[in-house]
């Protein structure tokens, strides 16, 4: 990808470019946290998107898309953002960084990436973040990685209208090879986590599904999560977020919420416990410890936070009957995309085919498998 991008580059506009690289991530645990300013733990990984970048001495920005095999033109002075188009995420960047003072002047550039379409990878993250990463490291502006990360999620809220959280920018311009990090979603610090997973390794299954509720469901959860941190700071008026609550807190909640209340705020407050418990297990090499987690998380954001669907549930369910198979949940905001899994290494093509046949039969639709490495994060390559 690195060489096709460089050759891109020097064909459509023939000067030699800088070359930078965004990955896209995984969540360890840690679902539907975030928002309730929580805990989450991702890890980059090494499958990414890749830019080619110069500057062209105009007010003229040139880019080529080679994944969507497209170019747009826009004017760095005055530029607006286009509904549903791809080239918001590369302006909104360049807004981002203007408001905060930047000089951006023209530049060309060439991208493509190698994330599956539709896997949960966040490429919306990795585009945005590796663009801010380009850019700064073009026009020499060290613009700190938590800036990049803060800038790129508000340019996909202002530009795409998407009501993103922290976590995917953070991810992608954080990310450490053989690390995960332990991200605190108030403060936007985090800790790494360093992954020694031996004989084992991580493994997406794609359901190849997106079902229509998605949006409408993640709002749904959103309002449910703050209209019960409404209601219970009338009794705890100390508290900001569902993050402020603890496992022995639970019996209190549950006598204040309503019942269709507080399942969603058991899931909040339990998976922030679980992101410690996997954060301790894997210090510690515990990966039997850490698979239980991924389990306990998946059965509660299938029945607590009903953000599941009958897709993620059987490919959990199939990989929990499998004895090499540490692990498995689903992965990210639910009604479709991956279950993430960690299993024995050797194992793997074993996996594959009992889990397509099984899915093909019950579904008619063939799963995609991604194999995923934590990874280093967003970077100047050249």
């Amino acid at each position: 990808m690195r060489e096709l991008i460089t050759k891109s580059f020097l064909e459509i506009f023939a000067q030699e470019p800088i070359l930078a690289f965004a990955p896209g991530r995984i969540n360890l645990i840690g679902e539907h946290t975030d928002y309730q300013e929580g805990f989450v733990f991702p890890a980059a990984v090494a499958q990414g998107i890749w830019f080619a970048i110069q500057k062209n001495k105009s007010n003229s920005t040139r880019i080529h898309s080679l994944d969507f095999n497209e170019d747009f033109v826009f004017d760095v002075k005055s530029f607006s953002p286009r509904k549903g188009h791809w080239a918001n995420y590369i302006m909104g960047i360049v807004s981002q960084f203007k408001q905060a003072g930047y000089e951006v002047e023209g530049f060309d550039m060439v991208f493509g990436g190698n994330i599956p379409v539709g896997s949960g990878l966040s490429s919306s993250a990795a585009l945005s973040v590796g663009v801010g990463t380009a850019i700064s490291g073009l026009f020499n502006f060290n613009i700190p990685k938590k800036s990049l990360a803060l800038y790129a999620q508000k340019s996909e809220q202002l530009y795409e209208g998407l009501n993103c959280g922290i976590m995917d920018p953070y991810a992608s311009a954080f990310g450490k090879a053989d690390h995960a990090l332990l991200l605190d979603c108030r403060t936007n610090t985090h800790e790494e986590i360093p992954i020694t997973l031996g004989q084992y390794s991580l493994l997406l299954v794609n359901t190849k599904v997106k079902h229509k509720l998605a949006d409408s469901a993640y709002n749904k959860r959103r309002s449910a999560c703050e209209e019960s941190v409404e209601i219970l700071s009338q009794k705890f008026p100390e508290i900001k977020t569902l993050r402020d609550f603890s496992e022995k807190d639970l019996p209190k909640v549950k006598s204040i919420l309503p019942r269709e209340l507080f399942s969603k705020a058991k899931h909040v407050i339990l998976e922030d416990l679980r992101v410690h418990q996997a954060g301790e297990s894997l210090r510690h090499g515990e990966l039997v410890k850490f698979g239980e987690l991924m389990k306990a998380s998946h059965e509660s954001l299938s029945k607590d936070y009903e953000v599941s669907c009958a897709e993620l549930d059987f490919l959990a369910e199939e990989s929990w009957k499998k004895s090499y198979v540490l692990g498995s949940r689903m992965m990210g905001g639910g009604f479709g995309g991956c279950t993430i899994n960690l299993l024995e290494t050797e194992r793997i093509p074993e996996f594959k085919r009992s889990v397509s046949t099984s899915y093909l039969q019950a579904f008619n639709i063939e799963p995609e498998f991604i194999e995923v490495k934590p990874s280093d994060g967003a970077r100047i390559v050249k």
